[in-house]
């Protein structure tokens, strides 16, 4: 595996663990490394302290090797989206805690400070409706609604946010804006 890539990956995950988008064993995060593979955190990776042995890459194909029993359980989200949208180089699942709290009473987040206005606008919640069968349904939904809408980020109801685009700082800095505007909206609704 490319050492500058995995170097960026670790780097990027110890920050997002810090900020609580992370969890022990929740999120995962990958890159895009040629037309039919990826790399991503296995799935008893912490993301913490996660070292060149936390990650595996997986080939896109119809029949699954033994290295996906060892993946993050969002491998097939993220097969199913780089596989659908070609300019996706990097894919996090994350679940910030003001966004996905937010999430649960809203159906869309109107940022009302000042960056998250400027680059966001608002972002749409996505419902799932039943989280009994979410995990068959996911990889499919959450592609498809890629497909049909010009955005990066897919806040979901509950279960947090996946999040795509070409460079792994855009991607980050997008889901830490979202995150704060959401905890201003909080907070302000405290008030």
């Amino acid at each position: 595996m490319d050492a500058h890539l995995l170097k960026e990956l670790k780097h990027i995950s110890h920050s997002m663990f810090s900020k609580n988008y992370f969890g022990v064993f929740h999120g995962s995060i990958s890159a895009k490394v040629d037309i039919t593979s990826f790399v991503i955190n296995k799935k008893e990776a912490i993301l913490d302290e996660v070292n060149e042995d936390g990650f595996i890459k997986l080939t896109c194909e119809v029949r699954r090797d033994y290295r996906w029993k060892d993946a993050s359980l969002d491998a097939k989200i993220h097969e199913e989206i780089y596989n659908s949208i070609p300019n996706a180089k990097y894919i996090s699942y994350t679940m910030p805690p003001y966004t996905t709290a937010y999430s649960l009473d809203h159906s869309l987040v109107v940022p009302k400070d000042y960056y998250g206005y400027s680059l966001l606008k608002e972002i749409p919640v996505y419902d799932p409706q039943n989280f009994n069968d979410w995990e068959e349904r996911s990889a499919n939904e959450i592609s498809t609604y890629f497909k049909e809408n010009d955005n990066h980020l897919l806040l979901i109801k509950g279960f947090g946010l996946i999040s795509y685009d070409r460079d792994l700082t855009e991607m980050v800095k997008k889901v830490a804006i979202l995150e704060n505007s959401c905890r201003l909206l909080i907070i302000n609704s405290m008030n």
